[in-house]
């Protein structure tokens, strides 16, 4: 009997983020923590979406129904966030196919169009 080859991959190492990074992590984990505490219906999701951005130094751009563009989204808010002396971050917020849960996703692939029309949103109210 002979026995099976066996094969070592060597996982890369992962880098630790850096602490200059650390604000938008820890700006998603205050968002997450915040809209936890939705218990409203799809009509309150902009109000509460506004408050929550609010508290933690960000705003809401706007809310559009989802249309596929996300999957289990119903709403999707845009909000920017903005920490002291960084870049401002396009962040969506999702309310989930139920209509009760609420999720926070990054910008990506799927949704760069998107982020490039909040960008240009904010363009245009900066020019107001």
């Amino acid at each position: 009997m002979v026995a099976p080859e066996t094969s070592v991959t060597k996982a890369a190492p992962t880098l630790l983020p850096q602490p200059g990074d650390a604000a938008i992590p820890m700006a998603l984990l205050e968002l997450e923590l915040s809209l936890d505490g939705f218990s409203g219906t799809k009509d309150e999701f902009s109000a509460f979406v506004r408050t929550v951005a609010a508290d933690i130094g960000g705003e809401l751009l706007f809310t559009l129904p989802a249309s596929g563009l996300i999957e289990d989204c119903l709403t999707i808010a845009a909000i920017r966030y903005s920490d002291a002396g960084k870049a401002p971050t396009i962040l969506f917020v999702c309310l989930g196919g139920d209509g009760t849960e609420i999720r926070v996703e990054q910008p990506g692939a799927q949704t760069a169009d998107l982020k490039s029309f909040a960008e240009a949103f904010v363009g245009v109210l900066e020019r107001i």
